[in-house]
Parts: structure tokens; sequence; C-alpha cells
């Protein structure tokens, strides 16, 4: 592998080669949950899902649980969710529920009824002078787990020496911060337990190399080829502009190309909001259909592109809207894309964003819980408040454009066990997030070498 330009990071430009086992081994998905999720910064719901002292939420990956609360107007706290008296868990999750939420003023165990007040600290256990003064505070007490906020999302971290989450999100912090993503509110989000291993779901969108295969209906619009580039533990992708326009502009907003602009962006703008459902917003829409009466035939890409956004801002800022000012070499910089390693996608523009994340099913490698949720900006007091929808894999549950990217999964998961296949071999440009996944991958597992659990002898 050769060295990007930056010390020490490597851009894995040149081709490379992995296991499967990663994806198909049972050991393997074992051993990720003490090596790779007991270790990293996770990111666990947004801060706006426990607003009022009192309110929680759970969240769940492998064997873990984490308790997370507001015990204060301004302090957000984080526990393993477990009674430390026999093991029970202090908060269950309903049947069929991504996890549990409500709000509480204190957690009592079902079992035996011992009780924690919002900071953790154990505040009755039946009968106490049984242990004759062996029950200490800091063995009584609820377990505490790291937790941060940033970009309006919930952060957790179980290793007690992690270092902080801003310098584990570096570069991307920096470059999403102008962004402003803890300003914008689901408009919608989805999961679904799905018939893949995490990353392979992950997968299916960290590169634009399918683009053109696997969603032709956008070929008509213009060319989807694509970058990748390694960011340390994390990776950021884009799209190369189209010719003749100006390179900052290849961000997630992006213009038709192929015969009139005008036109092909109106109509990309409307397939997309109809049949994906992400990656744009009314707003956008009904600016891109009067492009057509507010431009001439013949305007080219590159102007049709800035009087659509100009239109499109003017028009949400009427309404309360207020879209952050970015440079725009600094929106050519930061791409349509952002994989926080291990297991989140942030998708980023400067009025919505899309984001996807995968973790295991307990520790079966062919199933994942994959999620996915739409951002948008809402004027003060209109913001929804959405709730998680269980969605199987399907066009009905989801999009037709999403359940072209979920008819992959299954397939590739399947096909990763046949004796035929010899392991990935990611596009070394297009594909350098997916690479740059089990780069990071095999230094937390211990193994030196992507894909497997140990090396060969």
């Amino acid at each position: 592998m050769s060295k990007d330009a930056d010390p020490g990071q490597e851009n894995l430009s040149e081709p490379v080669t992995y296991s499967a086992e990663a994806y198909v081994s049972r050991e393997y998905a074992r051993a990720e949950g003490e090596k790779l999720w007991r270790k990293v910064w996770l990111q666990a719901g947004r801060v706006e899902d426990i607003p009022e002292v009192g309110n929680y939420i759970t969240f769940n990956v492998l064997h873990d649980t984490i308790l997370i609360v507001r015990a204060a107007a301004d302090t957000i706290r984080a526990y393993h969710n477990v009674c430390p008296h026999r093991g029970r868990r202090l908060v269950d999750t309903p049947e069929g529920a991504r996890n549990a939420r409500g709000r509480k003023p204190q957690f009592v165990c079902a079992y035996h009824g011992w009780r924690y007040n919002l900071e953790g600290e154990n505040t009755h256990i039946p009968h106490k002078e049984d242990w004759q003064g062996a029950l200490t505070a800091e063995c009584s007490g609820l377990k505490k787990v790291n937790i941060d906020t940033w970009g309006g999302w919930l952060w957790i971290n179980m290793d007690p020496d992690c270092e902080p989450l801003r310098d584990y999100l570096e570069p991307a912090a920096s470059m999403l911060d102008p962004f402003e993503l803890q300003n914008m509110r689901c408009r919608w989000r989805k999961w679904g337990i799905f018939d893949c291993n995490w990353k392979v779901a992950l997968e299916a969108f960290n590169e634009t190399y399918h683009v053109a295969t696997t969603h032709p209906e956008f070929n008509k619009y213009g060319e989807f080829r694509g970058w990748a580039r390694v960011q340390g533990r994390h990776s950021n992708i884009g799209y190369e502009a189209p010719k003749g326009m100006d390179e900052n502009q290849s961000a997630k907003l992006r213009v038709g190309t192929n015969a009139d602009p005008r036109i092909s962006t109106a109509e990309m703008q409307v397939y997309t909001w109809e049949k994906a459902n992400t990656n744009t917003t009314q707003t956008l829409v009904n600016a891109a259909l009067r492009l057509v009466d507010e431009l001439p035939e013949g305007t080219p890409a590159g102007e049709v592109l800035m009087h659509w956004l100009t239109s499109a801002r003017r028009d949400d800022a009427a309404r309360g809207v207020i879209w952050p000012t970015v440079d725009p070499k600094h929106v050519g910089a930061s791409g349509t894309a952002w994989q926080i390693f291990p297991n989140f996608q942030i998708g980023h523009a400067v009025n919505n964003s899309l984001c996807y994340s995968a973790r295991p099913y307990g520790d079966d490698p062919d199933k994942c819980i994959f999620e996915a949720a739409v951002y948008e900006l809402f004027p003060p007091g209109e913001e929804p408040v959405t709730e998680w929808e269980y969605s199987p894999a399907t066009a009905e549950a989801w999009c037709y454009v999403l359940s072209q990217d979920f008819s992959n999964m299954a397939a590739v998961q399947q096909g990763m066990k046949s004796a035929g296949f010899s392991g990935p071999k990611p596009n070394p440009y297009m594909e350098r997030a997916t690479a740059n996944l089990h780069r990071n991958l095999a230094e937390y597992m211990g193994t030196g070498s992507p894909g497997k659990l140990q090396e060969n002898n």
C-alpha cells in the first residue's frame, strides 16, 4: 500500500484483496464484541430523544445494552443497563421494538427492588444490613459509560480509557461542523433486521461505484462517477464535477447535466423525492420545477445549479428555515458523505442529510440491525417528532431506490460463502472507503490483515 500526502495516512490507492472471514465467521463476529464494539465511539441516538429530565433511551449492541438518561437540564449520563446485584437488565426492550424509551424519576430493578437515581447512585437496597457493610457505593451503583454529544447525536464508548469523542471523530467533525447538523430533525427514521453482515449493509452505501448499475434510472441525468478518500479511521466520498462545472459544486445537491439541465434537474429531483424519499426536500423540488420558467434555454449547468440553490435558499428563508453558509471550497472537499468508523455514515448537505448505520444482530454473522434516517431543517416550532419504524427490506416498507440497494445485500452475504470467491477486491479509487473500513477493523481486531481473525503462519 502506498502512502498519502499526509504523514502516516495510507491512501489505499493500490489494489487490495482481503478475506471474507470478517463477513461470514461466527467466531469473528463474537470477537468483534470485545475487540471492536466495546472500544469505539458509537452513535446511539439524538439529543432531542431525551429532552426532559428523566427521559431515557437504551442502545443495544451484541450482548451490551446501554441506558442513556437526561439526569439534569444540562447533564446527560450513560450506564450499563444492568443491576449490579444479580445482573437483571433495569429496562427491558419491548418485544419488536428497536429500543426502550420513556421517562422515569428513578430506575428500579424488577427482580429484587434495588433502586437508582438518575445519577446512577443506589438509593435503596432491601435488607441491606444482611451484607454486613460489604455493599459500598462503588459496587452497588450503576456502572458508568462514557457519553458525549456532537452533531446533535449522542455517542457512547464502553472503554473507560477511551480518547475524547472530538479527537476520535477528527477530521470528520471539523469538516462537518459548518453544516450545523445539530439543527436538523428527523423527517423519517426506519430500522430492520436484514439478512447480511453489518459490514455488507454499510458497504452498500459507502461507495459510488454501484450507482450506474444498481440505480440505472439515474444514468439519464448525468454521469455519477465518484471518488473516495482515506481520512484516518474515517473516510469520505464524493462525486466528480460534471465537465465544465466548478469542482467545488460536486456535493450532495447535484444538477442534471444531460440535454437541458433545467429539465433534467427538475426530473431528477422529482424522481429522488418520489422514489428515494431522501437527499432532497420539497423546497428543492419546487425550486427545480420552476427552472424552465425562470431560466432561458441553453443556460449552462453550472448557472442552473446556482440559480436553483439560490432560489431554494430564498424560499426556505421566507418560511423561517435558514441554511448555513458554507464556503464552496469546503463543500467540495467535504464530498457527499462521511463514513464514521466503524458503523455510521453521514450523507450531509446544507439543508438535509441522510444517515445509515448497521450493527450486529446477536452474534449471527448473517444478520444485522440496519437503520436509516433522513434529517431536514424545519421552521422553529414545526419540527416533527418521529419514532423508529420497523421496516423489512422491501420497497413497500422503504422506497424503490433503497430497495435496489437492499436487493444486493442478502445476495452478497450468500456469495461470500462460495468456494469460488477469493475475497473482496474493492475499486482502489471509487471503493477506497470500503478498503479503509477493513484496514481499521484489522487494527482493532489485532489480526494484522484485513478480514482475518488470526494471521496465518
